[in-house]
């Protein structure tokens, strides 16, 4: 018997099969195979039509049981994990009314700017832990000024997650880490941020009901079932928004534990139990999976770095190299330090833990005599891992003291110079894992169960690699870093 996870991006919707006895992954299939479109009728707005999630999801499920030869009786229940901050509102028949606003637009940021002005910055961080910012409840508030016709239709709104979760079951709800992530959700009086609601002059009764992360949120329903090849009563047990789900993929629960992702853009989410914040202004903070009200907190601090791996797979575009494997191959016959050169690695937009600048890509120190190819490739990776490095230095400001470091095996992480530079500033163990969204989300099913040791015990017994250790030798590195450190406040102090 199975259980299956669904992992709703923005590029692809992926779905995977888990043994429910064993944890041990199945197989994972991809829909489409080539990315999904993001429109963007203006500059900066990015959208996408919920019904194609759900198309995209479909498809996954009927070719994951067709290539592994499983039939519908066998699944026992599903997980959802989907990209965060993104906006579906639906009328009373349950139609999406406009296309989703997804997590990468930025036409509500003066929005959330001005009621963290208006509201007051003590009474949002200490009760929202966050600027309400970009997120899904000011761009609720963008639809109201912008879309009144619209807004006046809407019967509920929803997160990506809750949207493929109503079209399966034909129930409305959603989840407290759900209603985290949009700075909807009160930290202080553990419920609905209703003052945020009212200083936007949004009606509570869109928000749809809450369920728990972890157990019964509904079932397939006969319709859910005919579209998407599912038993109908197949129940639905966990939720969560794409990060907080990669932290349970990694087994990342209690405090002091820190997942890490390396892929377009990078992420340090760190669990903390401490409501207090100092950060905001560079690291969201969100109700993690196995957060509860009345009970110990268990808050995810996020800090995401936009010019991460993009800036890798830029050179590899621009290098006349055939592969990664041969840039770090290329890379491992430099130094540490790149005999001076130095890459600011910040060219995809504006950083928010550098405060929102938009500094770009800075390539620094070449000398057109000496260096190379393989100067560039180490100096990305060093630069890209040197970020990593200042997010965690920002994390620590934060409250954050770092017991262990975990990562999926995504394309950074590949790398040893990026891994063993990272885990050598950061003094450090880094436990690398083969796994994915969706295997954490079919895997995060039974946790309906509450058997959170034996959840851990499968991640370690079917997905563990290797653990990188800090290089005794930490001169060289921090050398290096000290070196680009001074060229980024070079940089900041001009910009």
């Amino acid at each position: 018997m199975y259980y299956l996870g669904l992992d709703i991006g923005s590029s692809s919707t992926k779905a995977a099969l888990v043994e429910i006895d064993s944890g041990k992954s199945i197989g994972v299939v991809q829909e489409p195979k080539q990315e999904m479109d993001i429109y963007a009728p203006k500059n900066g707005w990015a959208e996408q039509d919920p019904n194609d999630w759900w198309l995209h999801s479909c498809n996954a499920i009927k070719q994951l049981k067709k290539k592994y030869n499983i039939t519908r009786a066998q699944i026992k229940g599903i997980g959802i994990s989907y990209q965060m901050h993104g906006l579906v509102v639906i009328n009373e028949a349950g139609k999406p009314l406009r296309k989703s606003i997804i997590w990468c637009d930025s036409r509500a940021v003066e929005i959330g700017n001005q009621a963290f002005k208006d509201i007051g910055g003590e009474t949002c961080t200490s009760n929202l832990l966050n600027s309400p910012a970009n997120f899904t409840a000011s761009k609720l508030k963008w639809v109201k000024d912008n879309e009144p016709g619209i807004y006046k239709k809407i019967h509920k709104f929803m997160l990506p997650g809750d949207y493929i979760a109503y079209k399966l079951s034909n129930t409305i709800n959603t989840t407290v880490s759900g209603l985290s992530e949009g700075i909807l959700w009160n930290f202080k009086a553990g419920a609905v941020a209703q003052f945020l609601l009212d200083h936007y002059g949004i009606d509570g009764k869109l928000i749809p009901d809450i369920v728990k992360t972890f157990g019964f949120q509904s079932v397939v329903d006969k319709n859910g079932a005919k579209e998407s090849g599912l038993s109908e009563g197949t129940p639905i047990y966990y939720r969560a928004g794409d990060q907080p789900n990669n932290a349970l993929s990694l087994n990342v629960f209690n405090p002091g534990e820190v997942a890490a992702t390396g892929g377009t853009s990078g992420v340090f989410y760190a669990v903390t139990d401490n409501l207090s914040v100092t950060e905001c202004a560079r690291v969201n903070n969100f109700s993690h999976v196995n957060y509860e009200k009345g009970k110990e907190a268990r808050i995810g601090k996020l800090l995401c770095i936009n010019g991460s791996g993009i800036q890798y797979r830029w050179l590899l575009n621009n290098l006349n190299v055939s592969s990664y494997d041969e840039m770090n191959h290329l890379a491992s016959q430099v130094p540490i330090g790149s005999h001076g050169v130095c890459v600011i690695p910040f060219g995809n937009g504006a950083e928010r833990m550098l405060n929102n600048k938009e500094i770009g890509t800075r390539i620094t120190n070449i000398n057109l005599n000496n260096h190379h190819r393989g100067h560039l490739c180490r100096a990305a990776l060093e630069g890209i891992a040197f970020s990593f490095v200042y997010g965690m230095e920002i994390l620590k400001s934060d409250g954050i003291q770092a017991k262990v470091v975990r990562a999926g095996n995504d394309n950074l992480f590949r790398s040893e110079i990026f891994t063993n530079t990272v885990a050598t500033l950061i003094d450090q163990d880094i436990e690398i894992y083969n796994t994915t969204g969706a295997i954490g989300a079919a895997r995060a099913a039974g946790l309906h169960k509450g058997d959170f040791e034996s959840f851990g015990k499968s991640i370690m017994d079917n997905d563990f690699v290797m653990t990188y250790k800090p290089n005794k030798d930490k001169a060289p590195y921090l050398k290096a870093y000290t070196k680009w450190k001074q060229e980024l406040e070079l940089i900041l102090n001009n910009s």
